[in-house]
């Protein structure tokens, strides 16, 4: 599993866009850049549309008020169920909606979850991190989808904490 330090995997991804997908790659959208990445196992899941996605949406001004310069939701999806999925949620532009399709990102970070067994096949496991100039922040927090687990742009303190960058204090909305 990535740690804190690691350099992020370089490839290229598809964005979901108003104009429809956009290949992206991931150095564009982390070197030199101040991000908040959380994943999530698919988009339109019950957890992930009432709790996780809205939460981001609802903090992502007060994000960006804390330095942030983006942040992208990713999902083992392809790029237009993150489309749909960013339109029925009112994304706009608040987030960048990643879809990483076959899960090649979410394996090189080492945060693959196999859910073959369930018909699901290989998601990403639920998580968070801050990469900072293209490298892993300081944590990378996986969290159950449970009340008091930092579900969802609201963090837990202990969260919080783990996401501020030295010096800097906390980066999640007060």
């Amino acid at each position: 599993m990535i740690k804190a330090g690691d350099t992020l995997p370089s490839m290229k991804l598809m964005a979901a866009t108003p104009d429809g997908p956009r290949e992206i790659s991931t150095d564009d959208i982390f070197h030199g850049k101040r991000v908040v990445l959380f994943a999530v196992p698919g988009a339109f899941t019950p957890t992930c549309s009432a709790r996780h996605l809205p939460g981001f949406v609802e903090n992502a001004a007060a994000f960006k008020e804390k330095g942030i310069d983006s942040i992208v939701c990713l999902a083992v999806n392809d790029a237009f169920v993150m489309g749909a999925w960013a339109k029925a949620q009112d994304v706009g532009d608040a987030i960048i909606m990643l879809a990483d399709g076959s899960a090649q990102f979410t394996k090189a970070l080492g945060l693959e979850l196999d859910l073959v067994s369930r018909g699901l096949g290989v998601r990403s496991q639920r998580f968070r991190c801050q990469p900072c100039r293209g490298r892993a922040g300081d944590a990378v927090t996986r969290w159950r989808a449970t009340a008091g687990h930092g579900c969802g742009g609201q963090p837990s303190a202990r969260e919080e904490q783990a996401l501020s960058p030295p010096g800097r204090g906390p980066v999640a909305p007060d």
